[in-house]
């Protein structure tokens, strides 16, 4: 069984590419042939950039977004770090019960 190679592309190079494709210089297929990617690659890329080129004109809200998913993080983490302490006392309680059945 062969292992599918997975390449990742950086920021500055999906971003060429797109603005390459929006120039129309060229067809999708053409640029993503010079370019050596896939074209539903280029598509997605050019899908994705549309759909938050808005965040150019509104950083704002944009950092409000990001501070709110922190959040969320912190709380999911905060959520996992009580549980991880109830299952730590918990598994000390039947350690310790265990141990004077013996």
């Amino acid at each position: 069984m062969s292992k599918r190679i997975v390449k990742k592309y950086n920021s500055e190079f999906k971003t060429k590419v797109v603005l390459e494709v929006i120039k129309e210089d060229a067809t999708i297929n053409q640029i993503a042939s010079k370019y050596q990617v896939p074209p539903t690659n280029v598509i997605d890329w050019k899908k994705k950039f549309f759909e938050n080129v808005s965040i150019v004109f509104n950083k704002e809200k944009a950092v409000k977004q990001y501070q709110e998913k922190l959040k969320e993080k912190d709380r999911e983490i905060e959520a996992l770090y009580k549980e991880l302490g109830k299952v730590t006392a918990e598994y000390s309680w039947l350690k310790k019960t265990s141990e004077s059945m013996i």
